[in-house]
């Protein structure tokens, strides 16, 4: 949660009173659930609650309160807290850095006299690195000054936040290291271990009224009584009303704890009542003892107590059952011994034959043969008479191909006749008849994607694959989502669709079971995972060190403690030098000193402390890291009036005094890299300004590369800003010209600007 990525979210979250509603709900004895109103997409009520939880039962148990690093921040600070009976966690406190003091608006009209001043820059605090109107982000205005660990930007102001396992002080600043580590419980439970399953209130359900009357018992299935012009549905004793309000089931007496039987008895469940049998009397397997006390088959069909798999037929035996495969035999056969048999009509006397046939037995049925024969093409009928036979008919291939069969009495004639095939059909290769069109085989049909083709009798039909169904409105079939339609219902855990079908998926520590659909826990101590001690948990595992090691970043193995590896580079500002037993901080060999905090390293100041290399004629600058040596020389025709200034000493006409500075005056500006752009920094204007005052500015020198512009804010002033970000330390030197018009002449101004850009501050 502390990630680069997500510190703004986290922090934002933990101002919030969620963890403190958690600690609250724990020492209440509350369930710990997930909280509604989660914003960072995890539940910070149900953590702080379960880690408080975790707190009071250590403090119950007479153990000591230590601190658990291994439990994360902020579970860790959670859980002392409420073992050492402290109220709340310390929220990072906002703090508004000084307010910047008001921009000195120029002077339209002045009556002083001092017209030598007319080039100045105005008061550092009106130099602002941003846009006028954007918020000031004071992180980036004041690194490392304003927090120890983190600090974060909002409008208007800004806070401040520690990194994981490291705790906020009260002065909203600094941040102090959790040292000691909690020693893991004996008794084998985590931090968060579930609590058993709460029983479920049982649902009593009442009669619904039926708006009828009782005749003929009305609606209802066992009693039915007119209550306020109403019918009211009831049940005998030992029946309950079920949820239509209409129809009664079975009250089991035995399950609910309604029975009289003494604890050497046992009860029986019956339809509408119950009996008390004793434990004394036993009866062989496959009966039990009936209310007479007598030992009765048990019928495991009805009971559902055998073990017939899906598609065998269960038949109840004395003491015991048979299972046989579930067969439905066709019209003619009979079931035995599991298998259909012919059934003999003929021999069993259910024929229909007439007192002039002879009843002939063939397989699944049977016919009747006439005791006298009839010429050739005439058939006898059931009552004896000798009918003419349809040889068109009754012939599998009466005429040959090409020719039309004709009924005559007792024959039949071929007639040669044309060949029309309907829809669906066409003619054989030899033309003699219409044979199907197989729509699917040539591909004629319009079935769409995902469909399968089932070629018909003159047609066709298009349908869906196994898992697909067709959608009405695309016509196309569409993938049925199994997860959707049966919520809860396929998988223990997670289940995912798939083309057709869907897959079960097991949490993290769990596996697939053998059937596909529960989870199993995985022991993963079986496998050595870690490198010292390993305690089972169920989903998951945890790795333990002995004294003297602490536990790596994989949560697996055991290693020896560092302290510069496991502050994550917080403990020393530029470099941390681990030693036995403690830790050093170290600065930047050149440029910087350490503090006397003994982890901040601070700039040294070569030129006040002398340690420069500058010659006599040089000024020292000082600079981030380290000090340059600039040389201030006046050129020719002009005289140096100051450290930074030079004056034009003549000028040879009227054109050459107003092309030539009448003043050059140097600056120097120091800035880091991490300058958010565009940045003011430099303004420019004369002094005092007139009405009637124009300026030009113009940089002429030294922005090659267009790092630089400049921007006449109104007629007076002018500023010099940063346009694009300067990645890498470097020097730069701008010539700045400034021409000003007033009462009908110009007068040039040359700023010559040193800007450093140097490094990050440590």
């Amino acid at each position: 949660c502390y990630r680069i990525a997500q510190k703004q979210c986290c922090v934002s979250y933990l101002k919030e009173n969620s963890c403190v509603a958690g600690m609250v709900g724990a020492k209440e004895g509350e369930a710990c659930g997930p909280e509604e109103n989660d914003t960072c997409g995890i539940s910070l009520y149900k953590q702080c609650c379960d880690c408080c939880a975790l707190g009071l039962r250590v403090k119950n148990e007479g153990q000591m309160c230590e601190s658990n690093p291994n439990l994360g921040y902020p579970c860790n600070h959670v859980m002392l807290s409420c073992c050492e009976g402290e109220d709340h966690l310390i929220v990072p406190e906002v703090r508004k850095p000084p307010e910047p003091l008001p921009t000195v608006t120029p002077e339209k009209v002045s009556e002083r006299e001092n017209l030598h001043e007319a080039l100045s820059i105005s008061q550092e605090s009106e130099l602002s690195n941003s846009l006028p109107g954007d918020d000031r982000d004071e992180c980036l205005l004041y690194p490392g000054e304003l927090c120890q660990h983190l600090c974060i930007n909002t409008v208007g102001s800004y806070k401040c936040a520690c990194f994981p396992r490291f705790t906020l002080q009260e002065d909203g600043l600094s941040c102090l290291p959790d040292s000691e580590v909690m020693k893991p419980s004996t008794r084998g439970e985590g931090p968060l271990a579930p609590e058993a399953p709460h029983s479920q209130p049982e649902v009593i359900r009442l009669p619904q009224p039926v708006p009828n009357t009782c005749k003929d018992n009305g609606p209802c299935k066992q009693v039915c009584n007119v209550i306020e012009n109403r019918a009211m549905c009831s049940c005998f004793p030992g029946y309950a009303i079920m949820a239509d309000g209409v129809s009664c089931e079975d009250m089991d007496e035995c399950l609910r704890g309604a029975h009289d039987c003494t604890r050497r008895q046992f009860c029986v469940n019956t339809l509408g009542s119950f009996y008390c049998v004793n434990h004394t009397v036993i009866c062989a397997e496959g009966f039990i003892l009936n209310m007479h006390r007598k030992c009765v088959d048990i019928n495991e069909c009805v009971t559902d107590t055998h073990t017939c798999s899906r598609g065998e037929h269960c038949v109840n035996t004395v003491g015991s059952f048979h299972c046989y495969k579930d067969l439905n035999c066709e019209s003619g056969y009979e079931l035995k011994e599991g298998e259909c048999v012919d059934i003999d009509e003929c021999a069993q006397g259910i024929h229909s034959c007439k007192v002039n046939f002879v009843c002939q037995n063939t397989q699944g049925s049977f016919y009747c043969e006439s005791k006298q024969r009839c010429m050739d093409g005439f058939l006898q009928d059931p009552e004896g008479n000798c009918v003419d036979i349809n040889e068109c008919t009754s012939l599998p291939e009466p005429c040959k191909p090409g020719f039309n069969c004709i009924n005559t009495v007792g024959s039949y004639t071929c007639q040669r006749n044309q060949l029309l095939c309907t829809r669906g059909y066409h003619s054989s290769e030899d033309g003699s008849k219409c044979v199907d069109v197989d729509e699917c085989e040539t591909g004629v049909h319009r079935c769409g994607e995902g469909q399968v083709c089932h070629n018909l009798p003159g047609t066709y039909r298009c349908d869906c694959k196994m898992g697909y169904q067709y959608d009405a409105f695309s016509r196309a079939c569409v993938d049925v989502n199994e997860c959707w339609s049966y919520p809860g219902r396929l998988c223990q855990h997670a289940c995912e669709n798939t083309p057709g079908s869907y897959r079960c998926s097991c949490s993290s520590g769990f596996q697939l079971a053998f059937d596909g659909k529960h989870c199993e826990d995985v022991n993963e101590c079986e496998n050595n995972p870690c490198s010292q001690e390993c305690a089972n948990v169920y989903g998951s595992y945890q790795c333990y060190c002995r004294q003297g090691y602490q536990l790596a970043e994989d949560g697996h193995a055991c290693k020896d403690i560092d302290e510069c590896t496991q502050s994550a580079g917080i403990l020393c500002t530029f470099r941390c030098v681990n030693v036995p037993g403690s830790y050093q901080c170290a600065c930047p060999e050149q440029g910087y000193t350490m503090m006397a905090n003994g982890r901040t390293c601070r700039d040294l100041d070569e030129c006040t402390l002398g340690t420069h290399n500058c010659s006599a004629a040089e000024s020292c600058y000082n600079i981030q890291g380290g000090f340059r040596c600039l040389l201030f020389e006046c050129p020719p025709n002009y005289r140096k009036v100051s450290d930074m200034r030079c004056e034009r000493t003549s000028c040879f006409n009227f054109l050459d005094c107003q092309s030539t500075p009448v003043r050059i005056t140097y600056y120097q500006l120091n800035f880091q890299t991490n300058i958010v752009v565009p940045a003011h920094i430099f303004r420019i204007g004369p002094s005092p300004a007139y009405t009637g005052d124009n300026i030009i500015l113009t940089i002429t020198k030294g922005n090659e590369e267009n790092y630089f512009s400049a921007q006449k804010l109104n007629p007076y002033t002018g500023v010099v800003y940063i346009q694009r970000p300067v990645k890498e330390p470097q020097d730069f030197l701008l010539d700045v010209e400034m021409k000003l018009w007033r009462q009908g002449t110009y007068t040039t101004f040359l700023a010559k600007i040193y800007i450093f850009i140097t490094a990050h501050a440590f």
